[in-house]
C-alpha cells in the first residue's frame, strides 16, 4: 500500500516556487475549499462490545485521534514526481454523527487544494480510532477545481485502525481506466494496491486481512477426530479440482498434507471486505436457529428409541409440514418420560417445529408419483441440465470393460418398441423423439465403495424418455446397474418398464427413486457445487489479485463476485467436509466429492459451460440462424432452456457492448497486461489440474473476452439460480427426490423380496432417508433456497458505479431487457399449450424469473453465487 505524506511535497513545492520567483515566472494560485460527503455504514444492532468501543473512540477523538482523509490528484507534482495531495482533512464530531438512529451516517469534510491541483483521482483514509469502520462512499459535491461536477468514490470497504494497518487506505474514483490510460498521479498507487492484495503467500491469514491467494481443498478432513474423518485433498494429480481461497492455517500433526480446521461457528478466513453483511448474516443465523429446532426432536427420538427412525407411513412425512416434527404420540411416549420440562416446550406450539410446505405439494400432493411429473422435472426441475438427446442405440458404456464388465446396456429394442408410437428405435432417434438421463458411467466406478457404507445403496442408472406429440416426455425404460459380481452376472443390469400390475408398480416406483437419488447426487456434487461455486472461485481470486479496482473489467465483474468466497468457505466448514451435510445426506457419502473430481477431470470444459454450447453438446438444440437466439430447441417446451436463453442473450448483449466500448481493437486486448495475467492466472493457477487442456478459449480479441465474461456472469447468476433456489420447493418432499437410498430393489427369490411383497409400502419408505436424515437434509436446503433481504438481483447494482455515461446507457438497456424477459416468462407460465409449465397440478417454471422478495420463493436470479 502506498504510504502517502504531504511533508516532502510541501518542501519541494517551496523550492519550486522560489525558483519560479527568481525567474519571474511565479503564478498566483488560488486555494479552494472542496466539500465532500463521507457516507459510513454502522451496525443496526450494536452489541455491548461495540457500544464500549464507540465510547473509547469518542474519548480517542478528544485527544486528536480522528478519521483523516487526503484528496489525491490524477496529476503529478512536477517538483516531486509524486501525486499532488491535499492537506489532511478531519471528520469532525464523528461520535455524535455515528450515534444517530440510522445505519448510514453522512459526515462532511473539507479539503483545501490550490487551482493547480487537477482532477481528483483517489482518496487516502487514515483511521486513528481503535475500531475498524465501514466506509461506503465519498462524494465530492460540485468540484470547483475544474468544474468536473460530482466526483464519486464507491468504497464499500472496512478501514482498519493504523495500529493494525499502518498504511493509508486508498480508494479510487468510479471512473474506469485501462492500465495504459491510468493518469500519472494514480499509476504507482494502482500497482501498490494490487501488490498488497496479492500478499506474500506466507503465514496464516487473519480475519482483518485483505489478501487473495490460492490453495487446494486440503481442509475437508479432520484427522484429529479420528481416522474415519481423514479425507484426501481435492486438487492435484490424484483428485483434480479447482483451487480455493488460501487461509494459510497450520498443517495437521497426524496428516501432514491436511490443513487444520476451523469448525463452525468460528469464522473461516475470507478477505475482510468479502464477509457477509448484516442482512445475510441475519438470514443465516435465523436458518441455523430453525435448523436447531427442526432437528432437536428427531435426534432425541433417534437417541432414545430406534423403532421409529423410519417413517411409518406417508402421513408421517406429511406431518413434517402439517403438525411439525412432534410426530404426536410417538414423541410423547418416547421422550416425555425421559426429558424433564419437554412437555412445556411441546405445548408452546407446533409453529416452532413445523417445516414450510414445499411448492411441489401445493398444486397436487400426489404429483410426485406420476410418470409425467418425473419426466417433466428433467426439463423444469432442480436439475434440468443432464437430459440429453439419444443419438445412438444400443447404449454402450465408455468405462474400461476389463474393470467394469461388458459395456453393452441391458436395454434392448424389445423393451421400448411398444412405447414409440409405431416407430422403430432408429426412426424415433431420427425424429428427435428419444432422450436419456444417463448416470451409468458417473456412478459405476464408485458403486462398490458406496454400497459398502452402512445404510447406503446405489446403482448406476439410465432412463430413456419418449417425446410425445403434446411436447411432454414419458419414461419408457429404466436400467439399474451394479458392477458384475461374477462373469455373466444376471443381477448386474436390470431393466424396468412402465408397470402393468401392482407388483411392477411398486418396483417401478423404487427404480424411479434410485434414478432421482442419482440425479440428486449429480445435481448437488457436480452441477451445483462444482460447476458454479467451485469453478468460479479461481476467477474471483484472480480478479482481485490481477485487476485493479479501476479496471473496467473489475467493475463489470464486481457484483457477480458478491458473497461467493464466504459461501464457499462455509461450505467447506459444514457441507462438503468429512461428516458434513453432503456426506451424511447423499447416497455417495464420503465418495461424493471423488465423483465431483472425476467429472472435473473427464468432462468439465469451460468452453461448454455457456448455455448455447451446453445445449448443443447435449443434443438438445441445433444451430439455426433463423431463430431469435441462433438456436432451435428440439424440445420446444424446455422451460430451463427457453427461459435461460432470454437471460443469456440479455447478458451477452450487455457484455459485448461493454467490452467493445473499452476494447475496440484486438491490439488493446492483447496489450492489456492486467487482463492477460488475470486470465492466465485463473487458468494456469486456479484451474491448474486441467490447465493443459486444448479447449480453453484464447484471449486475443474483444469477442474472445466478451465470450469468457458472458460465461462467467451466466454461471454466477442465472445458472446458479436455476440449480439452487428450487431445492426446498421441489426437493423438500423427500419421496419426490430422495437424496439418499438405503435399500436396493429386491430381486425375486431373495428373502427381501418376500418382505417387499408382504408390505411394499413400508419397504419403499425404509429405502428412503430415515427421519433424522430427512429432517437434517430439509433444514439445510431450506437455508440454501432462501433469499436474504439484502439480495442483489440481476439487472440491479449500486448507483454511480461507473463514470462513463455511455456505459450507464448500455446498462439501462440491459435492465430493460431483463424486465422484458421477466414479463415473457410470466406470459409463458400462463400459456396452456406449454404443458411442462402450465396445467392441472403443474408448477409454473419461475427459477429464471429475475426478481424475488426475501425468503423461499422458487424464483429470483441474484447477480452472484450468494448462497
Amino acid at each position: 500500500m502506498a504510504v502517502l505524506s504531504t511533508a516532502p511535497t510541501e518542501k519541494a513545492t517551496r523550492v519550486h516556487r522560489n525558483r519560479e520567483k527568481e525567474m519571474g515566472t511565479e503564478k498566483v494560485e488560488r486555494v479552494f475549499k472542496v466539500r465532500a460527503d463521507v457516507i459510513v455504514r454502522r451496525s443496526e444492532r450494536e452489541g455491548v462490545g461495540e457500544k464500549i468501543g464507540n465510547q473509547v473512540d469518542a474519548l480517542w477523538e478528544k485527544i486528536g485521534n480522528k478519521i483523516v482523509l487526503e484528496l489525491i490528484s490524477t496529476e503529478i507534482n512536477p517538483g516531486t514526481n509524486n501525486p499532488k495531495i491535499s492537506k489532511p482533512a478531519e471528520i469532525k464530531n464523528w461520535f455524535q454523527k455515528n450515534n444517530r438512529n440510522t445505519n448510514k451516517v453522512v459526515c462532511a469534510v473539507e479539503f483545501s487544494v490550490d487551482s493547480a491541483f487537477g482532477e481528483p483521482g483517489a482518496i487516502a483514509v487514515t483511521n486513528k480510532h481503535r475500531k475498524e469502520f465501514f466506509l461506503e462512499s465519498v462524494i465530492i459535491r460540485k468540484c470547483l477545481i475544474r468544474d468536473t461536477g460530482h466526483v464519486h468514490f464507491s468504497c464499500n470497504s472496512w478501514v482498519q485502525p493504523v495500529r493494525i494497518q499502518p498504511n493509508k487506505r486508498v480508494f479510487f474514483t468510479n471512473k474506469p481506466y485501462l492500465p495504459s490510460e491510468t493518469p500519472p498521479g494514480l499509476r504507482k498507487l494502482r500497482d501498490e494496491e494490487m501488490k498488497e492484495l496479492r500478499g506474500n503467500e506466507k503465514g496464516e491469514r487473519q480475519l482483518r486481512d485483505r489478501i487473495y491467494d490460492y490453495a487446494t481443498y486440503n481442509d475437508l478432513g479432520n484427522p484429529e477426530k479420528g481416522p474415519e474423518f481423514i479425507r484426501p485433498p481435492l486438487g492435484g494429480n490424484r483428485l483434480p479440482f479447482p483451487r480455493r481461497l488460501r487461509t494459510g492455517r497450520a498443517f495437521s500433526d497426524i496428516e501432514p498434507f491436511t490443513e487444520t480446521r476451523v469448525e463452525d461457528p468460528l469464522p473461516m478466513y475470507v478477505p475482510r471486505d468479502e464477509a457477509f453483511d448484516e442482512g445475510k448474516q441475519e438470514m443465516l443465523v435465523s436458518g441455523a436457529q430453525k435448523a436447531l429446532l427442526h432437528n432437536l426432536f428427531p435426534c432425541l427420538v433417534a437417541s432414545f428409541s430406534g423403532e421409529i427412525r423410519d417413517f411409518k407411513g406417508f402421513h408421517e412425512i406429511d406431518n413434517l409440514f402439517k403438525e411439525g416434527i412432534r410426530l404426536k404420540q410417538a414423541l410423547h411416549d418416547h421422550l416425555l418420560p425421559k426429558i424433564p420440562g419437554l412437555s412445556k416446550v411441546l405445548e408452546s406450539g407446533d409453529e416452532l417445529f413445523r417445516f414450510d410446505t414445499p411448492h411441489i405439494l401445493t398444486k397436487d400432493k400426489l404429483a410426485w408419483q406420476r410418470d409425467d411429473e418425473f419426466a417433466r422435472q428433467t426439463l423444469a426441475g432442480i436439475n434440468p441440465v443432464n437430459i440429453e438427446r439419444l443419438q445412438s442405440f444400443p447404449l454402450r458404456s465408455k468405462l474400461d470393460p476389463s474393470i467394469y464388465g461388458p459395456p453393452e446396456s441391458a436395454i434392448k429394442e424389445e423393451h421400448i418398441i411398444g412405447q414409440l408410437d409405431g416407430m422403430s428405435v432408429q426412426q424415433a432417434m431420427e425424429k428427435n423423439k428419444l432422450y436419456i438421463l444417463d448416470y451409468h458411467d458417473t456412478y459405476i466406478p464408485f458403486i462398490d465403495a458406496t454400497n459398502s457404507q452402512d445404510g447406503r445403496k446405489a446403482y448406476g442408472t439410465r432412463t430413456i424418455f419418449f417425446l410425445t406429440t403434446a411436447g411432454t416426455l414419458k419414461p419408457i425404460a429404466i436400467e439399474l446397474s451394479l458392477p458384475p459380481a461374477t462373469p455373466k452376472c444376471t443381477r448386474a443390469k436390470r431393466v424396468f418398464t412402465p408397470p402393468t400390475d401392482a407388483t411392477t408398480t411398486w418396483l417401478w416406483q423404487l427404480a424411479k427413486a434410485h434414478v432421482c437419488s442419482n440425479d440428486a447426487g449429480v445435481h448437488q456434487l457436480v452441477n451445483h457445487f462444482l460447476r458454479t461455486h467451485a469453478t468460479v472461485e479461481p476467477f474471483i481470486i484472480s480478479t482481485h489479485r490481477q485487476l485493479s479496482a479501476m479496471h473496467p473489467i473489475f467493475k463489470l465483474l464486481k457484483p457477480h463476485m458478491r458473497y461467493t468466497l464466504p459461501v464457499n468457505a462455509l461450505a467447506r466448514q459444514i457441507l462438503i467436509n468429512a461428516g458434513g451435510i453432503i456426506e451424511s445426506g447423499f447416497t455417495a457419502g464420503k465418495y461424493g466429492l471423488e465423483i465431483s473430481s472425476a467429472y472435473y477431470q473427464n468432462h468439465w470444459r469451460f468452453d461448454q459451460e455457456g448455455l448455447p454450447a451446453d445445449l448443443i453438446r447435449r443434443g438438445m438444440a441445433i444451430e439455426d440462424s433463423t431463430q431469435p437466439h441462433g438456436l432451435r430447441l428440439l424440445i420446444e417446451d424446455y422451460p430451463y432452456a427457453s427461459d435461460g436463453l432470454l437471460l443469456w442473450s440479455a447478458i451477452q448483449k450487455w457484455v459485448h457492448s461493454y467490452v467493445y466500448f473499452y476494447y475496440p481493437t484486438d491490439h488493446q486486448v492483447q496489450s492489456d497486461p492486467e487482463l492477460q495475467v488475470w486470465y492466465n492466472e485463473a487458468v494456469y493457477v486456479g484451474h491448474a489440474d486441467v490447465s493443459g487442456a486444448p479447449w480453453w478459449p484464447r484471449l486475443a480479441t474483444p469477442s474472445d473476452l466478451a465470450s469468457i465474461l458472458t460465461t462467467l456472469i451466466w454461471l454466477a447468476s442465472a445458472q446458479h439460480a436455476a440449480l439452487n433456489f428450487g431445492q426446498y420447493p421441489l426437493g423438500g418432499y423427500i419421496p419426490n427426490r430422495p437424496p439418499l437410498m438405503r435399500r436396493l430393489v429386491p430381486f425375486k427369490g431373495d428373502p427381501e423380496y418376500e418382505a417387499f411383497k408382504a408390505d411394499p409400502h413400508q419397504y419403499y419408505l425404509s429405502a428412503l432417508p430415515s427421519l433424522t436424515q430427512a429432517t437434517t437434509f430439509l433444514t439445510v436446503i431450506d437455508t440454501l433456497s432462501t433469499h436474504s433481504k439484502d439480495e442483489e438481483y440481476l439487472g440491479k447494482r449500486d448507483g454511480d458505479w461507473t463514470g462513463d455515461a455511455e456505459i450507464e446507457m448500455a446498462f439501462k438497456e440491459f435492465v430493460s431487457e431483463i424486465r422484458q424477459a421477466e414479463k415473457e416468462i410470466e406470459r409463458r407460465n400462463a400459456d396452456s399449450m406449454l404443458r411442462n409449465r402450465c396445467g392441472a397440478g403443474v408448477l409454473p417454471y419461475e427459477l429464471m424469473a429475475p426478481s424475488s422478495g426475501p425468503g423461499i420463493t422458487c424464483r429470483g436470479v441474484p447477480n452472484s453465487v450468494s448462497i
